[in-house]
């Protein structure tokens, strides 16, 4: 029987407090944010805990959110797997824009290595304590980070297209 979310809220707000919130349902995962500060405690401890078992990191990738205030510009998203129960939980941390750093879980699930490497790459997140952290996918001469959603979709400049052809205006 899988575990009750019930039961995983518990335990987290028992331990963490006020550094966890928004607990709930998102698309049929069980979810809930960190404080960037207390995100390998909280990391530790539902790998470590026994009555929680999330012993496998599944994905671990950012998020752009340029509407945001500030202080919640990007977003680290943690998805964990309790393979005994078959449960998944997904895990989220805010930062800020200006200086978007967390610590790194490294050292925690190995497999988060490349994970986090990927994530700066393309998103400029520095995980601290990281061992190796430079980019991997892009070329190292590269300045900006591709998967930020600083410059428009579209070049209002072109010339060589007519809305009118791709539905996008009224007047088709």
């Amino acid at each position: 029987m899988a575990i009750e979310t019930a039961i995983i809220q518990e335990k987290i707000e028992q331990k963490f407090a006020n550094k966890v919130s928004n607990f709930g349902m998102q698309k049929d995962v069980f979810s809930f944010e960190v404080t960037s500060d207390s995100i390998r405690e909280v990391i530790l401890f539902l790998k470590e805990e026994e009555d929680t078992n999330f012993h496998f990191l599944t994905d671990l990738c950012g998020v752009h959110y340029p509407d945001n205030m500030i202080d919640q510009q990007f977003c680290v998203v943690y998805h964990l797997h309790n393979w005994i129960e078959n449960t998944r939980i997904r895990v989220k941390t805010y930062l800020n824009g200006a200086q978007p750093e967390i610590a790194s879980i490294s050292d925690i699930f190995l497999s988060s290595n490349w994970m986090e490497r990927e994530t700066y790459d393309f998103y400029g997140i520095n995980f601290m304590g990281h061992p190796q952290l430079k980019r991997i996918l892009n070329m190292d001469e590269m300045v900006s980070f591709p998967m930020r959603k600083e410059f428009p979709m579209e070049d209002n400049g072109r010339t060589d297209k007519d809305d009118r052809f791709f539905g996008r205006t009224a007047n088709c």
